[in-house]
């Protein structure tokens, strides 16, 4: 499994999503995220560590407590990831959409020169 298909599965969680939205605002004790959240706090800890051994969040000792935070590095290359898949998709809607107007032009050229030959 390559490190971006593990991002995408630990973000299959809907509540390391939540996690993760959370710390999107900057560094949070494990405490703080288990107090506005509707599990414990070892059920904190344990989305924490899946999110850390991905790439997407780091920690730090800060005194008595760890903080964690987004890694910037993991989410730009997820994000790098998703941008690259988007575009492949915009490329290939685009394509499909030039070959459906050239094949719409093509049914249009050939009942107008019916016509012309109707009249």
């Amino acid at each position: 499994m390559t490190n971006i298909t593990a991002m995408l599965v630990a973000l299959g969680d809907p509540m390391r999503q939540s996690i993760l939205d959370w710390l999107s605002d900057g560094p949070l004790p494990v405490g703080r995220l288990a107090d506005g959240l509707p599990i414990s706090r070892p059920a904190v800890s344990q989305h924490l560590r899946v999110l850390k051994d991905v790439g997407l969040v780091t920690d730090r000792q800060e005194g008595t407590r760890r903080l964690y935070q987004v890694d910037p590095d993991g989410v730009a290359a997820l994000r790098a990831h998703l941008d690259a898949m988007w575009a492949r998709s915009l490329q290939s809607f685009a394509l499909h959409a030039e070959h459906q107007h050239a094949q719409h032009q093509h049914a249009q050229e050939g009942e107008d020169e019916h016509d012309d030959a109707d009249s």
